[in-house]
């Protein structure tokens, strides 16, 4: 036994010291080999990824649903809900495709296009909270939603995010302003709410009611003010467009102040759309209507 391992070993040797160029050509190929048959399989699993969404839409099937692998850190929701969903839809009714990669639109019955559209989708971007505990993640969801209401002229209640984002673009602090309470203020005032306003009361009393709008937030003293829910500080109106198709838990289909920035990656989560084509899908969309996202 030590004799055949002895031997074994200065093979190996007088492999690699007289055929060693021989010997690492072989290693490299083998090397080489290995990458293209992963790149290979990425690309086989970016297409069966397209088949899988195909298939989902014209067999509305759970069981491929269930199969479909996101790859996002929130496909396990998605799915959950996607599955809760799938009981509600028919094979032939019209359905809407988006796809985050393209930043595209299809509104199909069928495989007949009845309506096409750029949007905008979810950034990516990462906003890490105070203090670094948790962050918020704007990503576009992936999977199976369907559309829960419709609105004209929605108007955004923007959330706690933005006020971070905004107070940090412009190096400011940020003061949460909670019912019942005051901010004060350098000149001997206070921010403070009055009815369903935020207000600012000078030293003799007198109240202002403050204005807000998207950009231009309530900012004092250096601090950047979020009112309270409810508010009418807290109610932007244009931001979103004309029209909004609700997807739930906060994300939708919408229109935009912005249209420069439709065919980006730059929004918070939702799927955003020039007003025009929001406007056409509002009339043609009706609620109901299954979303299918990748």
């Amino acid at each position: 036994m030590r004799e055949w391992a002895a031997r074994k070993a200065q093979g190996i040797v007088r492999f690699f010291g007289h055929g060693g160029r021989v010997a690492w050509w072989l290693i490299g190929l083998g090397l080489l080999v290995t990458a293209l048959s992963s790149a290979l399989f990425a690309g086989t699993a970016a297409a069966k990824l397209r088949r899988d969404v195909t298939r989902m839409v014209f067999d509305d099937n759970q069981d491929v649903l269930e199969a479909v692998k996101w790859g996002a850190s929130t496909a396990e929701e998605q799915l959950e809900r996607a599955r809760a969903d799938a009981e509600s839809a028919s094979p032939d009714r019209p359905y809407l495709v988006v796809s985050i990669e393209e930043r595209r639109l299809w509104y199909k019955h069928g495989d007949r296009v009845l309506y096409e559209a750029p949007v905008a989708t979810g950034s990516g971007k990462t906003l890490v909270r105070e203090g670094g505990a948790s962050a918020w993640k704007f990503e576009t969801p992936r999977g199976r939603l369907v559309v829960r209401s419709k609105e004209e002229a929605p108007v955004w209640v923007p959330p706690d995010w933005h006020y971070v984002e905004q107070a940090r673009k412009r190096g400011l602090a940020v003061a949460m302003l909670q019912p019942g309470t005051a901010i004060p203020t350098a000149d001997g005032g206070v921010i403070t709410l009055s009815g369903s306003d935020v207000v600012k009361r000078d030293r003799n009393g007198f109240e202002q009611p403050l204005e807000a709008a998207d950009g231009r937030e309530i900012v004092a003293d250096g601090k950047m003010i979020v009112p309270p829910t409810g508010t009418r500080q807290r109610r932007y109106e244009g931001v979103l467009g004309t029209h909004r198709l609700n997807l739930g838990d906060g994300y939708a289909l919408h229109g935009t102040n912005r249209p420069e920035t439709v065919g980006q990656a730059v929004s918070h989560g939702c799927v955003r759309l020039r007003n025009e084509d929001i406007a056409q899908l509002y009339a043609m969309v009706p609620v109901g209507t299954p979303v299918y996202i990748y």
